[in-house]
């Protein structure tokens, strides 16, 4: 069976994930595009054969998608994705799930509303190999339980119209997820704090920030985020555990070593860094669509991530006060 799959979106986002579809990836081809920018859906569907549409409702409605995948702005998922739930069509999503906790419990009562699990959050860290290596050694429980984890999401520039809030909703969302994975636990209180702002940054942006986080278990978080660092595209995450630590390498593949010294390449961007996590976590989902199975994380993981921005937001609009995430008790159907 080849999965077709719709796409809606398609800025960059949704055009790596045609690139990694059509040419890296088996058992999936795009059969229709759709964005408001009709233009934009015929460029990229036209090369394929496929069909494109000026909206996620006739895409959807289209009898040759069996499945969907989402790549536009967050603020709009939540209409796509439900009529996707109700069509009977799974969904990847990529994130946020949606940017209120509201929007999130709609998807999730729609979901719970078709009896089974449909939607899969596109945190694709969770399929890269470091972080499941980090996972692995605090499971094992060799070195005792967590104490702390250390995060850094170091960004070479932005363009201008990302504003102050995209670093919590849009950046830090990851390390958010990524927490949750490596711990397997919710967090229960975040603050924000602003450092002394670069002046790479625009001036609109206040740049790095810096997000503390705590879990059930009192694992404290804390997450740099410095979205105009120049250098390159820098993910660096340690777990600190009772008898020792675990960390992601540098991702290096090579080094250099002449007069100047060591060195080794730097990555630009994400898809750059996630390559392969992007490519693992689309085709494990696709595999699932042809069993007709839900695989990755759930609409639980993408409302959990929405409430604690939600609650870092709040922070950072109130002078960096620590904020308690609001959640409503998980529904035994994501358990």
């Amino acid at each position: 069976m080849t999965v077709g799959i719709g796409l809606i979106g398609a800025g960059g986002m949704g055009r790596a994930h045609v690139d990694r579809i059509e040419n890296e990836l088996a058992g999936g081809k795009i059969v229709a595009v759709a964005d408001i920018n009709i233009d934009g859906a015929k460029a990229v569907a036209e090369p394929l054969g496929a069909a494109a549409y000026g909206s996620g409702s006739e895409l959807i409605a289209d009898p040759n998608v069996d499945a969907v995948l989402v790549a536009t702005f967050g603020k709009v998922h939540a209409p796509d994705i439900i009529a996707a739930i109700e069509a009977g069509k799974y969904v990847l999503s990529e994130k946020p799930l949606a940017t209120t906790p509201e929007d999130c419990k709609a998807i999730m009562d729609a979901e719970q509303k078709v009896g089974k699990k449909v939607v899969t959050v596109g945190f694709m860290r969770r399929f890269d190999r470091g972080y499941n290596e980090m996972r692995d050694v605090l499971r094992g429980g060799e070195l005792g339980y967590a104490t702390l984890v250390h995060c850094r999401h170091r960004n070479p520039s932005v363009p201008e119209n990302y504003t102050t809030r995209n670093m919590i909703d849009d950046t830090a969302i990851h390390e958010i997820d990524t927490c949750r994975y490596l711990l397997d636990e919710e967090i229960v209180s975040v603050r924000v704090d602003t450092p002394r702002s670069t002046s790479h940054r625009f001036d609109h942006l206040h740049d790095p920030l810096v997000l503390v986080a705590k879990t059930e278990s009192g694992v404290l978080i804390d997450d740099e985020v410095n979205v105009n660092i120049q250098f390159g595209y820098s993910i660096e995450c340690e777990l600190v555990m009772e008898s020792g630590t675990t960390r992601l390498s540098d991702q290096n593949r090579s080094v250099v070593r002449d007069a100047a010294g060591d060195r080794h390449r730097i990555c630009t961007d994400h898809n750059d860094r996630f390559h392969d996590a992007f490519n693992q976590e689309v085709q494990q989902w696709i595999r699932a669509v042809e069993r007709g199975e839900h695989t990755g994380s759930s609409s639980w993981d993408g409302y959990a991530a929405t409430c604690v921005v939600d609650a870092g937001l709040e922070s950072l609009e109130n002078g960096g006060k620590e904020v308690a995430v609001d959640m409503i008790e998980k529904p035994a159907f994501y358990a």
